[in-house]
Formats: structure tokens, sequence, C-alpha cells
């Protein structure tokens, strides 16, 4: 044993390597003689942090010694990925346990008060005119997709982006969001005459979800984009946290790893610095970059007015936003004000804001207004960022995002964790770090219009109280509907009104099952521009329009219509249209004999009868049956 400890030591020696900073952890010491330069200086930063109990298990020389070089390995790539590597993730911990042990308040010292922002009325005047700026400035914005995430809590195994927006096409949520890049993009160039602009398209992905992701956007030829506007960005886990001394906890199932957990979607501002995205976009004129997560399908309703908000305004920092209910679980939009004269506008967790209000002379804490709403608006996690400053703040930061960490004590002493826990950030904590004279402000527009997220699964959404919003498949699916139909009415066009149905124990309106393609409606004034007469659809019928130049004139629709048009073709849709359509059939989430997908939303259409009708050639054309 001792002559292969002297060998050990004689291997670092001829190394240059000193091995005295070895000394209180001998099983590290008798090792290091494996381990490259690189790797030593990272095994030093591991004990110089109190890591030392990682090591305490490793054997003699000869064995297992790929799995010492592969745990370097793991090490290699969690330092790199994190700005400032471990040393500082260690240090960040260290300060947020003992905060949290102690029970410190973030907001300390912060007086809440409402931020200034703009509340659209769709249609309006004014919500016309933004939208018409925004579609202008699409063609200088770049376009961040969130996306690290799978179906689990959905029900659904697969990618959340995979998942159907909605099921009369069965479009895919990734394929709208590119078809509707797409569509802002060949709107933006024609308000310049000629232009050639690809606006650029990133897409955060995870270990669970990259390889998926991938192939998602291979397998569909990237939904008509272009593959070189389209950059993958993946995210790496953080080490998880044993005990209130940050100290690393192993994998379960293999000593010779540490355990990870994910950071949160905050990583994407790191990425987006450290893949150099963000230089390149600037250096190529963009000036926008918006921000959205992967199952909003009705986001782009709302992206043309509020990207123009940002534009008219000159907002370094624009969240979107929705009216909400007085201590409704969503986030409010807050501006902050410290008593050292520090300002910020950042959203504040419903659970956080309440008290924060009663604590600082709101003895009714957050109440709605004479609104019939909380003067806080619900954030959605969807931003506008300028580039310049955005960039400019990152250099600073190396896109590190305010941290928080939540560890599950096992009693009130808090000395020990239930489970391992680690640091956390969120990407709608940017502005936290921002200097008071950056222009942050909102948007807020209707919920109906821009805002029904798919996230939790059928059992939890039955459970929902009532006049709460599920955020299911369900409701998901229901919720374009109802936006389309609206927006129709809203153009001139006769919408018969829904019916209330359950499915999965949720009670939704279900209204026409009205869809359109981006290019056809891409903003109301575009909507308005299509919809001409005395055009009225029932309640049961089902009406798709998949072509850019499609006109309805005086149609009367009671049944099931599907127009599809080349871009070259001029279609105008009129006359009765009346047939046995599609039926609405009742699916229950726990049948296994239906796909995943149709079980997550409770029902499932019986195509009986319908008029489908293709244009594929150039010219002018009139369908009249």
């Amino acid at each position: 044993m001792a002559s292969g400890v002297h060998a050990a030591a004689e291997g670092v020696a001829a190394l240059g390597i000193s091995a005295e900073w070895a000394e209180p952890c001998p099983a590290l010491r008798r090792n290091l003689h494996l381990l490259s330069h690189d790797q030593v200086e990272l095994a030093k930063m591991l004990l110089n942090e109190g890591q030392g109990h990682l090591f305490e298990h490793w054997p003699e020389p000869g064995v297992h010694d790929d799995k010492k070089k592969n745990f370097f390995d793991q090490v290699s790539r969690l330092n790199s990925s994190y700005p400032g590597g471990l040393a500082a993730y260690i240090q960040n911990a260290k300060k947020l346990l003992a905060d949290s042990k102690a029970g410190q308040n973030p907001y300390d010292g912060f007086t809440p008060s409402v931020p200034s922002g703009e509340a659209l009325t769709f249609g309006d005047e004014n919500f016309v005119s933004l939208e018409a700026a925004g579609v202008k400035e699409a063609r200088n914005a770049a376009f961040v997709l969130v996306a690290g995430g799978l179906g689990e809590r959905l029900g659904y195994k697969g990618i959340k982006v995979a998942l159907p927006r909605e099921t009369t096409t069965g479009k895919c949520f990734l394929q709208h969001y590119i078809e509707s890049i797409l569509a802002l993009q060949e709107a933006s160039c024609k308000m310049e005459g000629e232009c050639h602009t690809k606006i650029p398209f990133a897409i955060m992905t995870s270990d669970d979800t990259n390889a998926l992701t991938i192939k998602l956007l291979e397998s569909n030829s990237y939904f008509g984009m272009e593959p070189s506007q389209v950059k993958i960005l993946k995210q790496e886990k953080v080490a998880c946290l044993a005990d209130n001394d940050a100290r690393f906890a192993l994998d379960p199932n293999d000593k010779y790893k540490i355990q990870t957990k994910p950071h949160g979607h905050g990583d994407v501002h790191s990425l987006l610095y450290s893949s150099g995205l963000l230089e390149q976009w600037k250096n190529t004129g963009r000036r926008w970059v918006l921000f959205f997560q992967d199952t909003n399908g009705l986001l782009f309703n709302a992206i043309p007015s509020a990207l123009g908000v940002s534009a008219t305004k000159g907002y370094n920092v624009n969240s979107l936003a929705v009216p909400r209910k007085a201590k409704e679980a969503i986030g409010g939009i807050t501006k902050l004000t410290h008593a050292d004269g520090r300002t910020m506008v950042i959203n504040v967790e419903y659970n956080q804001l309440d008290p924060l209000l009663r604590a600082t002379g709101h003895p009714d804490g957050d109440a709605n207004c004479e609104t019939g709403y909380s003067p806080y608006p619900g954030n959605i996690n969807q931003l506008i960022l300028e580039l310049g400053p955005y960039s400019e703040e990152l250099k600073k930061t190396h896109g590190a995002i305010s941290e928080f960490v939540n560890p599950k004590y096992t009693d009130s002493t808090k000395t020990a964790f239930k489970s391992s826990t680690r640091l956390e950030c969120m990407m709608q904590d940017y502005p936290k770090t921002l200097p008071p004279t950056a222009k942050v402000g909102f948007t807020v527009m209707d919920a109906w219009l821009a805002y029904a997220p798919v996230k939790n699964n059928p059992e939890d959404a039955a459970k929902v109280p009532k006049g709460n919003p599920f955020h299911s498949a369900t409701s998901g699916e229901m919720a374009i509907y109802r936006a389309n139909s609206l927006i129709l009415r809203k153009a001139g066009a006769q919408i018969s009104d829904p019916v209330v149905s359950t499915f999965n124990g949720q009670e939704v309106e279900v209204w026409p099952r009205v869809t359109w393609s981006p290019r056809w409606g891409l903003t109301f004034k575009d909507v308005k521009r299509k919809v001409h007469g005395n055009s009225s659809v029932s309640q049961r019928s089902v009406l798709v329009i998949n072509g850019r130049n499609v006109v309805i004139d005086g149609l009367s629709l009671d049944g099931a219509l599907i127009v599809n048009s080349v871009d070259e073709a001029e279609v105008k849709v009129t006359g009765h249209v009346e047939n046995k359509g599609w039926t609405i059939q009742h699916v229950d989430h726990r049948d296994t004999s239906e796909m995943e997908e149709t079980r997550i939303r409770g029902f499932k259409f019986e195509k009986v009868e319908q008029l489908e009708v293709n244009y594929t050639e150039p010219g002018k054309h009139c369908l009249s049956p």
C-alpha cells in the first residue's frame, strides 16, 4: 500500500503539482496522478469550497478509474455552464440557504406600487395602429422559445411543443409558432418594399427535450422555416445541495456522479450571452428579443400590438400581462421602491404580493379596484426586451439572473432537508438587476385574446375552484375557438353564442370551431379586410381557413367547411354551406385505448360530413355552393 501511495505522490510531483492542499482528503490525494492539470484545479476548487465529502468513498488507483475521470467531466460541465463557475454557485447557495433558514424576506425594505404600462382594448383604433407598428418592427426582432419541459404534468409523455395546439387541424404548438413568425416576417418585409430579412428563432431545450425537439423540426422540414434561422440552445442542469452548508448531493444511483436538477428557465439569458447570439443579432440590426413559453396557443394574437407598444413607448423591458383577479394564482407585475431609493418593476408571486401589500400600509392586501380586477396585472411570462440595453446588461452579469432556493425542511429547526434542493432562476426576474434608469413597463391585454396556457392534467384541472381558469389541454383548445369567434364577431360576422359542456370534469364554453393559418389573420386589420357582407357561423360549425387570400363574403355556414388555397389564388367564399358537420365525442382521460393527446383533452371530433375545397391554381376563384 505504502509503495502505491509513494508512486501516486511521485506521479503528482512529476506533473509539477504540490499536493499539500489535498492532505485533508487522503482518498483524493491518492488518485491525483490520474487527473489532468485542469481536473486537479477543479479538485482544488471543490476542496476549497467544502466539497471534500465527494471523494471520501474513492478507492485506490486502479479501481473505477474511468468513473473517477467521468466524475470530473461532469464537474467541468457544471463549472463551465454556470456564470462564475461552481465556486460562485456554492457561494450563492450558502447565502441563499442562510437567508432561507433565517426566514429572510426577499422584499424587506421595499414598498409596492402600481407600475406604469399600457392597457389595450382589442380592435379599437389604438390597438390597430399599435399592431401595424409592431408588424413593421418585426423584421428587427428575434424570437426565443423556452421549451425545456416534457408534458408529464399534463399526462403526456412527449415534449410539450409537439402537442396539437388544437385538433381541427392537428397542428402542434411548434408549427403554429414557426408559421406565425414566418407570417410576421413576410408582412414586415412587405411594409418595407423589398426586404429579405429572415427573423432569427432560438429554442432553449434541456437534456429531456433536446433530441426530441431537433427530431420534430427535422422530420417536418422545420415547418417551412430555413434551418439556418433556427438555433438550439441546450441548458445544463445544476448541482443539488444536500444541506445548509451547500454540500453537493451525490446521485443515489451512482456515487461517482453529482445529483443534478433543472435550474429554471432563467438560464435562457446566460445561454444567449455565452452562445454569442446576442452580439450576432445586434450586428445584423436586430432591435428586439421576444421571449415566450411553450404552450400558450393565443400568444401570437398579442405579439404585434405588444411589440408596437415597445417601439412607440421606448420600453427596454415590456412584460405582456392580462388582467388578474385579486389573489388569483398568477404573479402580479409590481413596482418596488426600496427605503434606500432603489426601484424595480418585476413579477411578484401572488403568495408574496398580498402579505407585502398588507405589511406596507394596505390593510386589504391585494384587492380588486373599480375595474373589478387587481391593479397589479397578471404576468404571463412573455417578455419583449430591447436588444441594445439587454446585451450591455448581460455583459456586466454574464447572463446571471437573480436566484432563489426553496428547500423542504424535515422540521421547524430548518437544519435538514427532506430531499436535496438546488438554486433556481426565472426568466422574468431579469429586470431585478437593472438600473433605475431602465424603462420597464407592461402591456395588458384581455386574457381571452392572449393567454390560455396548457399546463394542468385533467385531474388537477377538475379540482380548480369554480370561476378560475383550468389551464388544461381542454380549456386551451376551447380558448382558441373562443378567441377566433370573438375576433370574427368584432370584424362584423354573426357568430352564434357558445354552449356549455363538461369534459374531464371541466365545464367549458364550446364556440364554433374556427381556426385559420397565421398568414390569413395575423392582425385584426387583416381579418377585417377579409370578412365582408352578412356572414354567419352556427354554433355546431367548423371553419378552417388555410390560405392567405381567402375572403369570407356573405357566407352562411352550418356544418364543416375547410378552405385550402395556394398563395397566388384569390378565393371568395360566399353562399350557404350546410352539412352534417363534425360532432364532438366525449373521451374519458382514463381510457387508454385513446392516444394521450386526445385523452388529456377529453374530446375528439367525429368527421361525419364536410365540404373541403382546394385551390391549387393561381387566379380568382369563387366558392358559391
